[in-house]
């Protein structure tokens, strides 16, 4: 079996997006790592930075970064994260929670394909696809 695991980078602000997930996904941190807890070379001001953390919850996991001191971070349109939700009701919950202080960029709404569906960039920039396939 495979699976796809996310791995977001961020600006610095990765242990504040770790925990707005996990509040967003009623989720937990089950892995917490520091630059400064390993032997790489980094700055004073970057060792409390996050070097890897992963997040689970219900049948998702997340892999975050705050990225490497020298390399630069740019936010873009070509990752996009898609939930499959078997409920409208929690539906309505994660799009209402992940869209505050972000953009809706689709409501959620019945799609041709039987589902209905919906699209936003949340605060940090990340953008997702929320997915509940509706009952015959």
């Amino acid at each position: 079996m495979k699976t796809l695991v996310p791995y977001l980078f961020f600006r610095g602000n990765c242990e504040e997006a770790m925990n707005y997930y996990k509040e967003c996904l009623d989720g937990e941190i089950t892995a917490l790592q520091r630059f400064g807890d390993t032997e790489m070379p980094v700055d004073d001001d970057h060792k409390q930075k996050i070097m890897h953390g992963e997040l689970k919850a219900d049948g998702i996991q997340m892999m975050f970064s705050d990225g490497a001191p020298h390399k630069d971070i740019t936010e873009g349109d070509n990752v996009q994260l898609n939930i499959n939700i078997d409920s409208e009701e929690e539906q309505d919950r994660l799009f209402e929670l992940l869209s505050e202080g972000g953009e809706v960029t689709m409501p959620l709404e019945t799609t041709f394909w039987g589902a209905r569906y919906g699209m936003l960039k949340d605060k940090f920039g990340i953008r997702w696809m929320l997915n509940c396939e509706l009952g015959e």
